[in-house]
């Protein structure tokens, strides 16, 4: 997967980041450790510069979460309820956690949005509560941005220190993100199996 990541930054240099970051949002199993460290790579041999690779990796990412944040704000919590109520199990959730999760994120969303950008495998999907919760749009941008410029930058500069052995970020943080998707996974197939509707 890495060689068309890098035939692309090396081709469209900050756009090809840009567009690469959009897409990895959009569909996450792209993985923004190779996008980002990658692009570093080049900032070190002098193709673009760092600086740049980090503003282009976040505009494409917020491109990306703007997208996730519109399409929940549309579908809203009135029409979440009956896909809730319908198919409870498999998103292993009822209402009332529904409930309670956006009474929860309407005091602390702004620190979750923020963190939530630094963690794999839920970096992406972030957006999705703040939509349904109607998090201010402001808000949102200014947090989410905030989270995603840093994990944007040290993923760049992981693979700027490490120049052209960059391939050692990938032997790392490969196997990282998919120890933490087996684990999430893990998480899910228990919540599935051991759910029970409240009431």
């Amino acid at each position: 997967m890495s060689e068309w990541i890098t035939q692309l930054i090396e081709q469209w240099t900050y756009l090809g980041v840009a567009l690469l970051m959009l897409l990895e949002t959009v569909f996450p199993p792209i993985p923004s450790e190779i996008i980002m460290s990658v692009s570093g790579v080049y900032a070190a041999k002098g193709t673009m510069a760092l600086p740049g690779v980090i503003a282009a990796g976040t505009a494409g990412a917020m491109l990306g979460n703007l997208f996730w944040y519109a399409v929940a704000r549309a579908l809203g919590l009135d029409r979440l309820k009956p896909l809730v109520d319908r198919f409870g199990r498999w998103l292993t959730m009822d209402w009332d956690e529904v409930v309670r999760g956006e009474r929860w994120f309407l005091s602390h969303g702004a620190l979750f949005v923020c963190v939530g950008r630094m963690v794999p495998t839920i970096r992406s999907l972030v957006s999705i509560p703040a939509g349904l919760a109607e998090m201010n749009l402001r808000s949102f941008l200014i947090w989410s941005t905030v989270g995603t410029t840093g994990w944007s930058a040290a993923l760049a500069t992981a693979g700027y220190l490490l120049g052209s052995h960059y391939m050692d970020i990938e032997d790392y943080l490969g196997p990282a993100s998919l120890a933490v998707i087996l684990a999430v996974l893990a998480y899910y197939l228990w919540r599935v199996v051991s759910w029970k509707p409240r009431g």
